[in-house]
């Protein structure tokens, strides 16, 4: 079978390496990096760079500067951060293209590492344009592509400029990205228990056709379950659904039954008669099983459901997560997303993938991250990449 390059597969040394990461960071109100995990994920394939004796050279974008130079959407702050891990100082290019990028790279010496500033100052990059790929291009011999979480997007730098180099390899969290997300979903080690929450069933209808074929159960909550209940003609009061995609739940429920996947559903709720999520407020709150009364909606899984679930969690020898039982921002709600965190953390002898977004921030939240064997840091891209989809930023890369 063939796989993607990557950066283990080729010697780099002296050689001026392009590395797409992802450090789309939060800042706080002082502007200052306020989580630096998108940072410290980069680190092993910065550090097997710098081993080689590579001149890394470091490009990202961050948040929506929509084509404009920002300063408040400026990565210079994140050199602080690549210093205090790396041990060493890191240049600063005020432009990723131009003057500024050609000479920050020319006077770059092998081991030595630079980071040009966002990529999205310049609207070419998310039009991909090819001339703007080609001027990224021009700073670098090998393109090595290490941010899973932007590799759905066809965008310059993360697709476009892979066109005019002749290396274009994964770097090591992609790699690792691929393998989990990929490889240990498409022939997992069974029982395989896929864990599916959040809001839509639309948003994750894809993902849960595809993983019908691959799962032995799979556990459905949040609001999803909702449109699920729907469509076995219960009563969900208030709760968030979608009415006009009852037809979706229903045909995954028939593909469960005819494939023999075991599909499990809340069998208890925790419901409220008023939700104010922007305040992270709820009103009078109660457990009920089965139908949900009218006037009220849930926000939770309850505690059947939990030990329900945690049971097949238990059993299981490959989990996948992504999405969460309720509304875990709000601490009365938060309860069945976090048993659900503690029960794969438990099952120790389970590989436990954690499949992007909130789910990440849940099992965070939780306490229990650093007990799963991996956390995505993508968000759509982990969903498309579930799906089946081809991602642009790893076709674009070599195979072996």
């Amino acid at each position: 079978m063939s796989r993607t390059k990557t950066v283990n597969d080729v010697n780099l040394s002296g050689q001026r390496v392009f590395v797409r990461v992802d450090f789309n960071v939060p800042f706080d109100e002082h502007g200052k990096v306020s989580d630096d995990t998108r940072v410290v994920e980069s680190l092993p394939t910065i550090k097997h760079l710098v081993a080689q004796g590579a001149k890394v050279i470091l490009a990202s974008h961050l948040g929506r500067p929509k084509g404009k130079v920002d300063p408040k959407q400026s990565l210079k702050p994140v050199i602080a951060i690549l210093e205090k891990h790396l041990g060493t100082t890191v240049a600063f290019a005020e432009d990723c293209t131009g003057a500024p990028a050609q000479h920050a790279v020319s006077v770059l010496k092998n081991g030595q590492v630079l980071l040009l500033e966002n990529v999205r100052f310049h609207a070419e990059e998310e039009k991909n344009e090819p001339a703007f790929a080609k001027q990224l291009a021009a700073l670098a011999d090998v393109f090595v592509n290490d941010a899973f979480g932007s590799a759905h997007r066809a965008h310059a730098s993360t697709a476009g400029i892979a066109v005019h180099l002749p290396i274009r390899v994964a770097g090591l969290l992609m790699q690792k990205e691929l393998a989990f997300l990929g490889d240990k979903t498409a022939d997992p080690v069974r029982p395989f228990c896929v864990i599916l929450g959040g809001a839509k069933v639309s948003d994750k209808i894809k993902v849960i056709d595809t993983l019908l074929d691959k799962a032995d159960t799979m556990i459905i909550g949040g609001a999803m379950a909702y449109t699920f209940g729907l469509a076995l003609g219960k009563k969900v009061g208030k709760s968030l659904t979608e009415p006009d995609k009852v037809y979706l739940a229903e045909a995954a429920l028939k593909k469960a039954q005819a494939r023999g996947v075991k599909l499990l559903l809340p069998v208890d709720t925790l419901i409220t008669d008023k939700l104010d999520f922007a305040n992270a407020q709820v009103g009078a709150t109660q457990t009920v099983a089965g139908n949900i009364p009218d006037g009220w909606e849930g926000v939770d899984i309850g505690p059947q459901s939990i030990a329900l679930f945690s049971a097949e969690i238990a059993r299981a020898k490959t989990i996948l997560w992504n999405g969460p039982m309720g509304v875990f921002e709000i601490k009365v709600c938060s309860t069945g997303t976090f048993a659900v965190a503690s029960a794969i953390a438990a099952n120790t002898g389970a590989i436990s993938i954690i499949g992007g977004g909130d789910s990440v921030k849940a099992v965070k939240k939780s306490g229990q991250a650093g007990k799963v064997s991996f956390i995505s840091t993508g968000g759509g891209a982990s969903l498309e990449f579930l799906e089946g989809q081809v991602l642009p930023g790893v076709a674009c890369l070599d195979i072996v």
